[in-house]
């Protein structure tokens, strides 16, 4: 049947341009002929080709956006006016079922029914006194709630049995959302948003979010940001605390919804003749004006790149993502059509265009390769020769996340990791207990050349740190442990392996660095920094940068804090970071060029000195002298300093009395004399570990040589009198 034979086909408008995520995104239409009908309540896809809608002429119908065909699926009795529908979630952690089977309907008689994919009503269950406003499963399938206009919340059973009423009130209550471990629940109660665990007597989370009545919410697992949107004509971000992240601008009209892409980085947000699309930290990519009426359900595709809309005026509008921008040196991808790329090279103006067969779902630049996965294959791009991508099949169907390491990349789905080479060979896939990849994001999964480490969901003090090569638990299996919440992870990308280092940022906004091997004893994790938002290491050598609350800060040689902790502000380079205003975060650290982008979705590109790099890589390749003379040449202090250090740290002990002489740390200079007098080397071995502040590795040194005296001695000089 044609769609022209139905009440709510699609608004036939022109591509429409929407600004993306790193540039610019157009909506474009899937769009037939234009025809009044009754409002259209709720939107959902079953696959992202396929989509569902109900509409208040009691119609159900199912779009196929490859055939531009409609088909009436069911027509519900005349005194059933949908309100709202949710699919029953595939299931997490096995091999995916292709599409969603079966949905559950709310609707403004009181019940909620429970819907097979064929328009089947299996059970319909007398729900709320007045209308059920909303329906939604948890991520696992296993309990669904419904509010209704009675104020209540209710927690039912797959087959719809009642659980529990969770909560009641004296006010309607719009709009709910699981929170991503599925124990909380997310509703509106007029100006104010509610979190309620499931557990009874567990803190209640409140709070005054709007100035108007709340109309919709979102809770994202990925990123655990919630959306709301109210009739004071605004939007906002807030995190799981409550705390406010972003408050749009009035809009002329009221909010009448938001939702989240899938893997959380975008979101969309709808109102009267209005579709705006948003970067997570909820800064506009752009705002557009169809004529629709007011949007009232937003739904994005399982595969997060197109969205459809839910629209007043009786039609449903579709919209799909493109104009995205990757960026990596004197490369820029542009992703210009849904199954087209264009690559062009700054250097020389020399443009290349990439074809697919399919639709682009995820892509990442760095390193010299472009990776770009389609909803069934991976393609594999040398920035040398864009005409021969190494092309296979995926595992698995929608890529949510793509990491780039040198030596090869990771691919995360739903329900599995994968490690390739360059050359499209599979490398290992690691798995954990209770893995959940549905909600992993660059944040929480960092890859180096040796080393894949995940922070996990169930604990998020924990790090589970994998060897690449195989995909088993790194040393001896053991996970790293933190005594707070880990927020954000980030593995150094040059050295060997057994120096391989991890920072990361905990939920007190301190900064944290710490080893990777694990072999027996525990590392111990040493404090870099507080109030840190946002980091990144370099891809060349092991520079880290951070925004330390008004500050920008780099770490040269982040190292030193297991050398010599005196000397770690020496190290340091800071400039005021004030003028990139509030939230601002580090896309990339690329060179000497760190990338950041402000609150406003600006970037900002800020150069550093070129000179500690050149003074890692010859410190690597043992070149003391040229290291030397470059410190002479550029003749500053921090170059002195991390160069003290690095020396220490491989043991140069003539290298790092010249480095400490130059920055006037003369006890250093004296001892360091000192170390160098001493007859037989292991004394000398253990003395300077006893310089680093390795006591207990000094004293085993010198034991094991059956140097007994001088480890009694060390501990008398350092008035250790119960070790004596």
């Amino acid at each position: 049947m044609s769609s022209s034979d139905y009440r709510h086909p699609p608004t036939c408008l022109a591509n429409f341009c929407i600004i993306s995520r790193d540039g610019v995104h157009h909506v474009g239409q899937a769009g037939l002929e234009l025809s009044t009908s009754e409002l259209v309540s709720c939107v959902g896809w079953t696959t992202a080709e396929e989509l569902y809608s109900c509409s208040d002429d009691h119609q159900i119908v199912k779009w196929n956006l490859l055939s531009s065909e409609t088909t009436q699926i069911v027509k519900l009795p005349d005194d059933i006016y949908p309100i709202d529908f949710h699919w029953f979630p595939k299931s997490l952690g096995v091999k995916k079922q292709t599409q969603a089977e079966s949905f559950v309907l709310t609707s403004s008689d009181g019940k909620f029914h429970l819907i097979s994919k064929l328009g089947r009503v299996e059970k319909s269950i007398e729900a709320h006194c007045g209308a059920v406003l909303a329906g939604r499963w948890n991520y696992e399938g296993t309990a669904l709630v419904t509010v209704g206009e009675d104020g209540q919340i209710k927690i039912w059973s797959k087959t719809g049995m009642l659980r529990s009423t969770l909560a009641q009130q004296g006010t309607p209550v719009y709009s709910v959302a699981w929170g991503p471990d599925s124990e909380k629940v997310l509703y509106t109660a007029g100006k104010q948003l509610i979190i309620k665990p499931l557990q009874p007597n567990a803190k209640v989370l409140q709070w005054k979010a709007h100035d108007g009545i709340i109309l919709k919410v979102d809770w994202n697992s990925v990123n655990d940001l919630i959306l709301s949107a109210g009739e004071d004509c605004k939007y906002k971000v807030w995190d799981s605390y409550g705390r406010p992240l972003y408050n749009s601008q009035p809009h002329e009209h009221p909010i009448t919804s938001v939702a989240w892409a899938p893997d959380g980085e975008l979101f969309a947000v709808g109102s009267f003749h209005t579709l705006r699309l948003c970067d997570k930290t909820g800064w506009s990519y752009a705002l557009e004006k169809p004529n629709t009426g007011s949007i009232f359900n937003i739904a994005w595709s399982i595969d997060g790149t197109q969205i459809a809309g839910a629209c007043g005026n009786g039609h449903v509008v579709f919209a799909h993502v493109v104009e995205q921008h990757w960026e990596w040196k004197n490369f820029q991808v542009t992703l210009t059509k849904r199954r087209a790329m264009q690559v062009r090279n700054v250097l020389n103006d020399a443009v290349d265009l990439l074809e697919f067969r399919d639709r682009v779902i995820k892509a990442s630049l760095n390193y010299a390769h472009l990776v770009v996965s389609t909803s069934l294959q991976c393609y594999v791009f040398s920035t040398k020769n864009w005409n021969t991508p190494i092309i296979f099949d995926l595992k698995e169907g929608t890529v949510s996340l793509i990491l780039q390491a040198e030596r090869h990349f990771l691919l995360v789905d739903g329900s599995s990791i994968y490690l390739y080479s360059y050359e499209g060979r599979f490398i290992s896939s690691p798995k954990f207990p209770g893995m959940r990849t549905d909600i992993l994001n660059a944040q929480t999964v960092s890859l180096s050349n040796d080393t894949i480490a995940i922070r996990d969901k169930a604990d998020e003090k924990i790090i589970f740190l994998f060897e690449a090569s195989t995909g088993k638990p790194l040393g001896d299996g053991k996970f790293l442990s933190h005594k707070n919440e880990i927020l954000e992870i980030a593995l150094d990308q040059k050295g060997l392996t057994n120096d391989r280092k991890i920072a990361f940022i905990d939920k007190n906004r301190d900064l944290c660095i710490t080893s990777v091997k694990r072999f027996g004893k525990e590392e111990q994790i040493i404090k870099l920094g507080t109030m840190v938002h946002t980091l990144a290491w370099n891809d060349t050598c092991n520079i880290l940068c951070g925004l330390q609350d008004t500050r920008f800060i780099v770490w040269y040689y982040p190292n030193t804090v297991y050398v010599d902790r005196d000397i770690l502000p020496k190290t340091l380079y800071e400039r005021d970071a004030s003028e990139f205003s509030k939230n601002p975060h580090i896309v990339s650290f690329v060179g000497n060029q760190v990338t950041i982008r402000r609150a406003d979705g600006s970037l900002v590109h800020i150069s550093i000195s070129p000179y500690p790099a050149i003074l890692h890589e010859y410190v690597s390749s043992s070149k003391w002298e040229d290291a030397v003379r470059l410190c002479r040449f550029v003749k500053e202090q921090t170059m002195w300093a991390c160069l003290a250090a690095m020396a220490v740290a491989n043991r140069d002990m003539t290298t790092a009395e010249i480095a400490y002489a130059a920055i006037g740390e003369i006890d250093k200079v004296q001892y360091i004399n000192s170390i160098k007098s001493l007859p037989s080397k292991e004394s000398k071995m253990a003395h300077i570990l006893l310089f680093s502040g390795n006591i207990q590795e000094a004293e085993i040194v010198l034991l094991q040589a059956g140097l007994v005296y001088q480890a009694i001695q060390i501990n008398i000089n350092l008035y250790n009198w119960e070790r004596y």
